[in-house]
This record gives structure tokens, C-alpha cells and sequence, in this order.
């Protein structure tokens, strides 16, 4: 009796763990970056809270990052490759707390199905690292209507 209600336990929280949190499996084994760095050696590049948005596809709390009022022209690159993603001229005001772009630089990002918190978004990466930037939706402005909705944490400004 047990033995089969720790089972069950376990197999339901196994279950419920999948459905919020996992991503998809399938997108990922075939996705290669030119940058790949042990887990050791990006927590040492990208300090913790970083490495948890990057690395670990975590989210920063809503209007917290800097980046939410950079209006300078330039360019907003990788913070774990320095890949340049962004022109400054894609990005608006998008009153969720994140930078939001209406277009990535080409080549820039790839983009991958993610299935976590009970909802299917897609998922947007840096295309050398492969680290989590953030998510796109279909709610943005015109010409695209997309909506890059992006971790500051996971961004750096370079001035023009």
C-alpha cells in the first residue's frame, strides 16, 4: 500500500513538474551554438542572477531592469556573448516591465517551443550561446506586430 501510494506521489509530481516547468525536448537536441561553456564557467561569467535568466531560462521581476529606459540610439547585445541583438530603433514601449523589440537583428535569435506554466509560448535565444533572452507574441505593433518580450538581465547596451 505503501509502496504503490509513494509511486503514485511520485509519478504525479513528476507530471505536474513536467506541465509547468519543461521545456521542449525535441527543439533543443537539435540546436547547436558556436559558444558552449560549462555550467561552472557561466556562473563565474555572468554572476547569479544572470546565469539564472540565461542559462536556466528564469524571468526578472517586472520593472526592475535599466534597460526599461534606455532610449539611446545603439545596439542591445547578448549579455552572456555579446552577440548583437537589437537594434534600438525596434524597441517600444510595451507597459508589460520587460524591453520589449518589435524585430530582432537577422540571425541574430532562434526561437523554440516552450510548453512550461501550463501554456505553449515561444521561447527566444541567442543564437551563438543559446541563452534564454525571453519570449515573442503576437501582440506587438506594426510592421511585424511581434512582440520580443525580453529579459533585461539577459541584455547589455552599446551606445552608437
Amino acid at each position: 500500500m505503501n509502496d504503490r501510494r509513494m509511486f503514485l506521489g511520485i509519478a504525479g509530481a513528476g507530471a505536474v513538474s513536467l506541465l509547468l516547468f519543461g521545456r521542449s525536448s525535441g527543439a533543443a537536441a537539435n540546436l547547436h551554438f558556436a559558444v558552449n561553456r560549462s555550467p561552472a564557467q557561466w556562473r563565474q561569467i555572468l554572476g547569479s542572477e544572470r546565469y539564472h535568466v540565461l542559462r536556466e531560462a528564469g524571468t526578472e521581476r517586472a520593472f526592475t531592469s535599466l534597460l526599461l529606459n534606455e532610449h539611446r540610439k545603439g545596439t542591445f547585445v547578448c549579455a552572456g556573448c555579446a552577440l548583437p541583438l537589437f537594434n534600438s530603433a525596434t524597441k517600444f514601449e510595451s507597459g508589460t516591465g520587460w524591453p520589449s523589440f518589435w524585430r530582432p537583428l537577422p540571425h541574430a535569435v532562434v526561437e523554440r517551443a516552450d510548453r512550461s506554466l501550463l501554456m505553449e509560448r515561444t521561447e527566444v535565444l541567442c543564437a551563438r550561446c543559446g541563452g534564454h533572452l525571453g519570449h515573442v507574441f503576437d501582440d506587438g505593433p506594426r510592421p511585424t506586430g511581434l512582440r520580443y518580450c525580453m529579459n533585461g538581465l539577459a541584455l547589455k547596451f552599446r551606445p552608437a
